[in-house]
């Protein structure tokens, strides 16, 4: 069994991808939450908080890379923190932040193809055109023909490889300030074009939009969203509306560059790190968390061996 498989729950042991566990959690009762990481160490702090998915988000890699999200960093570079994220956190279902996959249709299907090599269990691509800018910035926020995406959502479902791989489509129209038919019209396009679930994406600091395509939805895949800007409910708001996965998009990052700043800032004005020390994370419990203990033992298991005795001929 590799590392994007776990032990099946049908009591047959058979491996399930972490595509088909996706899936599953998506299709399940309640909403699912997927928390958004940036790296392999907050990846691995996501699962041992105990969230049972993972948000690959472009706008938390792309800053963890000191860049914009609008596509400033190559999609090789992002994919490259995907797999940190895979390897720190075995098991544990990534859906990866896309972008509008960098193109047309086959740098879509290739950026989706690599995501599953690097043990990916999906990808969302928005119907923004290339290159993009992040949702919650300015008002240019151009959206790409019906059709031209449906043919992106199609092409990366004829490549996959593992049938549970999950392709979500994102809609921008809300961001764009187009009518909800719009919306609706391009969720159920995308639908038709094979999506596993569909992204609905607003910036309002309500989730009035929210609900009301949730009252006119038909329930033929999966709702995501990404409550950023309307924070004040609650899961158990969203899975009354019928929200099957919602995003907390960038919130860790968001708490990394506050507490980051904060402590340079008062280590340049202390000259010292005296002020700081109560404020950080001891090293023990890094060591503990990246499971420094096992590498002791496994040192003292494989180097400390006595040598042995020349065979004679």
């Amino acid at each position: 069994m590799n590392a994007t498989e776990r032990p099946g729950s049908d009591g047959t042991g058979s491996p399930e991808s972490v595509g088909s566990r996706l899936k599953n959690l998506l299709h399940g009762p309640g909403t699912c939450q997927l928390m958004g990481v940036h790296d392999g160490l907050s990846a691995r702090i996501a699962v041992a908080e105990g969230f049972e998915a993972l948000w690959a988000s472009g706008l938390c890699m792309s800053t963890a890379r000191g860049v914009r999200d609008s596509d400033e960093a190559s999609w090789t570079e992002l994919l490259t923190l995907v797999g940190t994220m895979t390897e720190a956190a075995p098991g544990a279902p990534v859906l990866v932040d896309g972008d509008t996959g960098y193109g047309n249709f086959n740098t879509a299907r290739r950026f989706a193809a690599r995501a599953e090599r690097v043990g990916a269990a999906g990808v969302c691509f928005e119907d923004k055109v290339f290159p993009k800018m992040n949702s919650f910035f300015g008002d240019g926020h151009q959206l790409a023909p019906i059709g031209e995406f449906s043919g992106k959502i199609k092409a990366c479902k004829d490549t996959q490889r593992d049938p549970g791989f999950v392709v979500v489509a994102r809609t921008e129209a809300l961001i764009s300030n187009l009518p909800m038919e719009e919306a609706l019209t391009r969720a159920h396009a995308y639908v038709e074009a094979g999506a596993d679930g569909l992204f609905i994406h607003s910036r309002m600091s309500t989730p009035q939009q929210i609900a009301e395509f949730m009252r006119q939805w038909d329930g033929s895949a999966p709702i995501l969203i990404a409550p950023t800007t309307y924070h004040r409910p609650s899961l158990d708001d969203f899975a009354a509306l019928g929200i099957a996965g919602c995003i907390w998009a960038n919130h860790s990052m968001r708490a990394a560059f506050s507490a980051m700043r904060d402590v340079c800032q008062q280590i340049r004005a202390d000259r010292g790190i005296f002020g700081v020390e109560e404020r950080v994370a001891p090293l023990k419990e890094i060591f503990g968390l990246l499971d420094y203990e096992s590498l002791e033992q496994d040192e003292n298991r494989y180097t400390q061996a006595p040598d042995l005795a020349p065979v004679q001929g």
